[in-house]
């Protein structure tokens, strides 16, 4: 039954406001409170809160109400909202990607076999009879002496890669970080790459266990209208064509290029060579462009002693919109976990703040960003477009796909290793007799795949956790059997829909720890720091100058 969004907004007011009066301490969420604001977020009217949709503008405006009921600032030198300029380029491939030597020629299909697109802001973009070459993992990392380009003039051609850096699965921990993704395993990073180098198109080859998702999340995810930031250049330093390839498909590729065997095993070697396939690739995508301009959503309440120093809450309010309809007819992506959860999270967080008897001394900074699901293109734009010094900014706390399932015992620290945040987080859980974990699956590289990320690239101590496996109630085998569950079967499909029966305890429970850390950040006068071997420690040092911790 499809539930009238006014009513959901009337009544999440209420819970919300009185949440917040039983909140003065601010250590007092509720797993209500947060249902409340996920009710909103991922009703079917916001139709899956894609940006350049009416779902923007119900849930910026809704975003923006709830700061505004809070007694917060708006953010943005009297506005709620900071403009993010994108085009929106709706691209739609060739329905056969031909792959040919002159004497055989193989058939790839589109969404099938797979998937492509392009940044270049053209109404059409071709690929010519492109030499094909195998270009290992796409990598160029002299820190590990690495270079899978070495040699290798790819102008014109278009390179196949895997997913993945390689260190993953290969039994050697001194190989990158072993089994834990480095960022040179992120197909961005790939995107990026190739680009630099120079080559005309870019395939990702598709294994579901290095890339941690299936190929209906690629389909779902890689197809359709994408949006990216607006560039100068029109994006034509980038290559002509990007997409993904399943590995059946390349196994058809390989094999008529006379290459067998495991690619991994053949790719990691450290005297890999790039191998031309000796196949050429034609395929044309025409594009329509719309340019527009989407928003984060921000609010401020101000230090009562530093204002002037800041601590950052992030989520994402976007999702996929409405996409290919399930096998029960549902095309709405309103995407309850992912993210109303940490929407909702941060809702309450500044609920929390605002009514908490002691101010704090720094700022707080509230926001909501756009078009994660579209490349982190939100929080890209503020941390390269910020409001606020990103060197006076203390921390980010970032929540993104918080777990329905529960209190847990642990908390998930996403990329733990990485700076001195997540020593708050490890007082906080031993005062409540908890533990804290590092990721779950670190080769899935989660550390690089939400909008901290874009945080810890231009320095800024960047923390995301999330609930861990080990349930209160039911034990870490149903706690981890749950996560695979939401994993397989409603990460980026129609179903991440809300539920009266959801459980968000565990919500609740990360909320609270995390405006638990922000509040004591806040007034301190330290700043937390990245620990030795991160690679986003230098960028912070070198931005903090003299006062660098």
């Amino acid at each position: 039954m499809r539930i009238n969004s006014t009513y959901l907004v009337l009544i999440a007011a209420t819970i919300l406001v009185a949440g917040c009066k039983n909140n003065e301490t601010g250590n007092a969420i509720t797993g209500q409170e947060i249902k409340s604001h996920i009710a909103v977020l991922a009703n079917d009217s916001l139709m899956g809160r894609k940006p350049f949709t009416q779902g923007e503008t119900k849930a910026i405006n809704y975003i923006s109400s709830q700061f505004r009921k809070l007694g917060l600032e708006p953010g943005n030198n009297g506005s709620y909202f900071q403009d993010v300029p994108m085009v929106e380029i709706m691209g739609t491939p060739s329905p056969i990607m031909d792959i040919t030597n002159g004497k055989t020629t193989i058939a790839l299909h589109s969404s099938t076999d797979f998937v492509a697109s392009t940044r270049q802001e053209l109404d059409t973009v071709q690929l010519k009879s492109s030499p094909l070459v195998f270009a290992g993992y796409g990598v160029v990392a002299p820190e590990y002496h690495w270079n899978d380009y070495a040699g290798l003039d790819v102008k014109g051609k278009t390179v196949i890669v895997l997913v993945n850096d390689p260190g993953f699965k290969s039994g050697d921990r001194g190989l990158f970080k072993g089994d834990t993704m480095t960022y040179y395993g992120r197909w961005t990073y790939k995107y990026e790459e190739a680009a630099r180098q120079g080559a005309a198109g870019v395939i990702i080859i598709h294994q579901t266990e290095p890339a941690s998702y299936g190929w209906s999340v690629v389909n779902n995810s890689f197809t359709g209208a994408k949006l990216y930031l607006q560039q100068k250049d029109k994006h034509l330093s980038r290559c002509k064509v990007e997409g993904w390839m399943t590995e059946d498909a390349a196994r058809k590729l390989f094999s008529a290029a006379g290459i067998t065997g495991d690619l991994r095993t053949i790719a990691r070697q450290r005297n890999f060579k790039a191998m031309p396939l000796n196949l050429n690739a034609s395929l044309t995508i025409r594009n329509k462009l719309k340019y527009s301009t989407s928003r984060n959503v921000i609010a401020l309440l101000k230090g009562n002693k530093t204002p002037d120093e800041y601590v950052l809450y992030t989520a994402h309010w976007d999702h996929l919109g409405i996409g290919k309809p399930d096998a029960k007819g549902d095309s709405i992506y309103n995407g309850a976990i992912d993210n109303a959860s940490g929407v909702a999270a941060v809702l309450s967080e500044a609920g929390a703040f605002a009514q908490a008897k002691e101010k704090p001394a720094r700022s707080i900074i509230f926001l909501a960003v756009t078009a994660e699901e579209q490349g982190l293109l939100g929080s890209e734009y503020y941390a390269t477009h910020p409001i606020y010094p990103l060197n006076k900014t203390v921390a980010d706390l970032n929540m993104d796909a918080l777990g329905s399932y529960g209190e847990t015992n642990d908390y998930a620290v996403t990329g733990k290793g990485q700076n001195e945040l997540e020593g708050y987080i490890e007082g906080f859980a031993k005062q409540e007799g908890k533990k804290i974990t590092g990721d779950k699956n670190p080769g899935a590289g989660g550390y690089y795949r939400s909008d901290h990320f874009n945080f810890a690239k231009v320095g800024v101590p960047a923390l995301d956790i999330n609930n861990g496996a080990e349930s209160t109630a039911h034990g870490e085998a149903w706690g981890k059997q749950k996560q695979k569950e939401y994993g397989d079967l409603h990460y980026h499909q129609p179903s991440d829909n809300y539920s009266d029966t959801m459980d968000a305890g565990g919500m609740a429970q990360v909320a609270n720890m995390l405006f638990k850390v922000g509040y004591k950040l806040a007034n301190e006068t330290t700043f937390p720091g990245w620990k030795k071997g991160s690679e986003f420690k230098a960028v912070r040092d070198k931005s903090m100058g003299n006062d660098a911790k």
